[in-house]
């Protein structure tokens, strides 16, 4: 299954009639380039479960570098955010790290 089909099915199985209408998914991207994806975690499997965060190359490190990669949990959101060819790598983390949750 791809990142994607993997992402729609975790989506998928939170809509109970009542989830989707607060809570969701955004995807949007950076002006510096990149990317930026919120997750919200609030009345999901993934709720209070503490994520390891990654931080890798951050602009603000070394203020050229173009590879770089950001994924936190905070306030039950999930915030991934990457360079312009990091959107797959933010939501393969999600993933990974749901995966390794058992849930």
């Amino acid at each position: 299954m791809t990142t994607i089909e993997r992402i729609q099915e975790w989506y998928s199985n939170q809509c109970d009639g009542d989830w989707e209408h607060t809570w969701g998914i955004k995807i949007d991207t950076l002006d510096n380039p990149g990317w930026i994806v919120k997750i919200d975690l609030i009345e999901t499997e993934l709720q209070d479960i503490p994520f390891p965060p990654i931080r890798k190359g951050m602009p603000d490190d070394q203020p050229s570098n173009t590879d770089w990669l950001c994924c936190s949990v905070e306030n039950n959101v999930f915030d991934g955010a990457g360079d312009q060819s990091k959107l797959e790598a933010i939501l393969q983390a999600f993933l990974d790290w749901k995966d390794s949750t058992n849930n």
